[in-house]
This record gives C-alpha cells, structure tokens and sequence, in this order.
C-alpha cells in the first residue's frame, strides 16, 4: 500500500492535487480541507489511501495519518463509499465524528451530505466498537485565506463534493460573515461551516 505522498505540488484542483515524485506526477484525490492548504511549487506530504476496484486504482490523500485512518474506517461500514467518507471528514473533523459516533449524536452525522438518519444509524452500529474515543487528530495543514481567495477555494471544493455552482455561491455567502469577523480564518474551517450551512438545508 502506498502509505504517502512527498514532493513538489504541480497542480491542484477543487478535489485533487498532482505531487511529483522521483520524475512522476502522482494523482491524489483530496478533500476541499486538505486541497485548500496545498500550493503549487511547494513541498508537501500527504498520507494516503489506495482503493482498488476492478477498473481503477485510485489514490486518496489527506493532510493528516488520522484522518487517512478515519477514512478507511469509515469505509468499513455498510452503504460508505469513499465519496461518502470523503464527505464526512471535510464536514467534521476526526475527533468530531469520533464523539459523534461514540455518543450516537444522529444529527451530527446527518450533517454530512448523503448521510440520511437510517445511514447515520447504520454508521454508529458498526463502527461504535472500533473507534478509539481518546485518540487526538494531529494537527492538519490550515492556511489563512487571502480575503476573497477563500470564496473560489470552498466554491470549487463544494461543487467537486457534488453541489451546484448556485448552492456553492449560496453557502459562500452564508459563512461570508466568519471571514470578515475573523481574517485569519482558514480555508478548512470556512469550508466545514458552508458544508454544515447546506446541511441546514
């Protein structure tokens, strides 16, 4: 298995991100969190996750080892894909779904898009007995948004997830208010709170 990813960013999109390793660009898809704190020409290191299906393989990355464990867990359970998982950890953070689960907090995890209450149930039935409550998240790359750079970044992560350009537009303007209280905000966290403002919905 190929358990990370260390080199140059050549590129970066709303959910994938290209790093150049010994003279190859190797395709990670990412979450918007993780996308939002790479740039191009800079180092990085991503622990990753390979999925293999009978047609592909795909390669996942994450900016931090837990939350690439918090996704192959979240894989084990019935119905969870890797779009899904990816879903769920760019709305909620590992020790976030981690108390969540542990606590059978339903509405919590109904917060992630596709995540319905019998899926939700389904979700702590499973995985209730695997997760380790005391484990703390390292801490994952952030980056402080330029002050309108932001709103292309989350615009472009919410649409990779599968949202509309207008539903993005909307849940730019809902968490606007967060980047202008507090400027050094980062691009994760805008990004949870627009995931969390379509939740609403």
């Amino acid at each position: 298995m190929i358990a990370s990813l260390s080199g140059r960013v050549i590129s970066v999109g709303p959910t994938s991100a290209v790093v150049e390793v010994g003279g190859l660009g190797v395709l990670a898809l990412c979450s918007p969190n993780t996308v939002a704190a790479l740039r191009v020409g800079q180092q990085a290191t991503l622990a990753t996750s390979l999925i293999v299906r009978e047609d592909a393989l795909t390669l996942y990355g994450f900016a931090s080892v837990d939350e690439r464990e918090f996704f192959e867990l979240l894989l084990t359970a019935t119905g969870v894909g890797p779009k899904l998982a990816q879903a769920a950890l760019a709305v909620l953070s590992p020790d976030e779904l981690r108390q969540a689960i542990a606590s059978e907090n339903l509405v919590q995890l109904c917060k992630v898009p596709g995540v319905g209450r019998k899926g939700a149930q389904r979700i702590v039935l499973e995985l209730k007995d695997k997760i380790n409550t005391v484990a703390m998240a390292e801490p994952s790359a952030g980056g402080t948004p330029e002050p309108s750079a932001w709103r292309e970044q989350v615009a472009s992560g919410l649409q990779g997830l599968g949202w509309s350009a207008k539903d993005a537009e909307a849940a730019c303007a809902e968490v606007d208010y967060l980047a202008r209280e507090d400027p050094q905000i980062s691009v994760p966290a805008l990004m949870r709170a627009a995931l969390q403002a379509l939740a609403r919905k």
